[in-house]
């Protein structure tokens, strides 16, 4: 802001003869101060401070980030970033294969055994031909008990909850999965998972839009952002960075994309781990914070599969024997609104309906965690309440 300096009259009056004398020395201190101001702009315009600054936290929408203010100057892009946004765009945009007999296929990360196979085959009765099932059993091979798991296992690695190895065996299903070209929605499930309605129900679901359900919210609290790492510049940054559910239902295209990326994958390998200070979960932020960044548009922005965190614990409720009852899967099935709570002091909740080709449906398609108790329960159930 400029100050413009006037006169007064009295001073014009009253002028000093000139006086011929030697240019005025600036204080040092001047002269350092403006220095140390200088580069303080420009390393705050090359290098700009992240989203998650004071403007973030008093929720200003007056305040910008002071890049803002200057030129848009484009940052230039690693040889890595550019390789993953060429190979990222030429996937969303190609056209990719029309199968004949469009299958799903259902991907069970597993540590071990699946106790409720015999409700899975009583939901896939009379449906060959349009699934598939693969078996990632991390810690020892399955003992089934029904044929229809048998010989559907994959080579598995060690799996360990909140490390990057959960995201591997994601990846592992992923590719044997893509093997098969008529595979064209890809469902990651666990060994508590139970499906909530009929095998048409669900497939006429995915196969009736080409949207992904990978959830996905923007998280202030420890929980959230709290976990992010600066490390991950410059590709990522903190506005970037998402929470969600690791249970997803995927396009075959998105499938393939997780696959190509390497860029985005690595910063998670590398910089989010549980217990280093932001006690950060891979499986938690991968994709959510992956698809922010390159296909926003392309998901739904909550997982098909519920899961009830209202214990406020580490890990959501489990339903034993006693609590499955029609009135719980009806409870559940009836949910048509996603919710998310945010995990700093303010506990911010987002209500969203579940918009499915622009018409408000029902959010979910599969529910966990159960017991291995609760399979006689389901057994009876499942009939009644899937024809209701």
């Amino acid at each position: 802001m400029k100050q413009v300096w006037q006169r007064r009259s009295k001073d014009m009056t009253a002028m000093p003869p000139l006086r011929h004398r030697g240019a005025a020395k600036k204080p040092m201190w001047i002269i350092v101060l403006l220095s140390l101001v200088c580069v303080a702009l420009m390393g705050a315009y090359v290098y700009p401070p992240r989203r998650y600054s004071a403007c973030y936290f008093f929720a200003s929408s007056v305040c910008t980030p002071f890049k803002d203010w200057l030129p848009n100057v484009a940052r230039e892009k690693t040889d890595e970033e550019i390789i993953s946004s060429v190979v990222i765009r030429d996937l969303l945009s190609m056209p990719m294969p029309v199968s004949k007999n469009p299958k799903i296929a259902f991907m069970f990360l597993t540590p071990g055994s699946l106790p409720f196979e015999k409700l899975w085959e009583k939901f896939l009765q009379g449906y060959d031909g349009r699934y598939s099932i693969y078996i990632h059993a991390s810690r020892e091979k399955p003992v089934h008990s029904s044929s229809l798991f048998v010989g559907r296992e994959i080579h598995s690695e060690k799996v360990v909850w909140g490390r990057i190895s959960m995201i591997d065996a994601e990846k592992r299903l992923l590719a044997n999965a893509l093997e098969d070209v008529d595979n064209q929605f890809f469902v990651l499930l666990s060994d508590s998972c139970v499906p909530l309605h009929t095998f048409d129900y669900i497939y006429n679901y995915l196969m009736g839009t080409n949207v992904s359900f990978i959830d996905c919210f923007l998280d202030p609290g420890p929980h959230g952002t709290g976990r992010y790492s600066t490390e991950m510049l410059p590709e990522i940054e903190q506005w970037d960075f998402r929470k969600g559910a690791q249970w997803f239902a995927i396009t075959r295209r998105h499938a393939l994309l997780i696959l190509a990326d390497n860029l985005y994958y690595n910063k998670f390998k590398l910089y989010c781990k549980p217990a280093e200070g932001r006690n950060c979960i891979a499986d938690e932020h991968y994709l959510p914070t992956l698809f922010n960044m390159v296909d926003p548009g392309g998901i739904a922005n909550w997982s098909v599969t519920h899961v009830d965190w209202s214990e406020g614990k580490w890990h959501p409720r489990s339903y034993r024997a006693a609590d499955v009852t029609y009135e719980l899967l009806k409870n559940i099935t009836s949910v048509n609104e996603n919710f998310h709570i945010t995990s700093d002091d303010k506990k911010v909740v987002t209500v969203t309906p579940c918009m499915w080709n622009g018409t408000k449906r029902q959010c979910y398609l599969f529910a966990r965690k159960f017991y291995p108790e609760a399979l006689n329960n389901l057994l009876k159930l499942f009939s009644s309440h899937t024809a209701a």
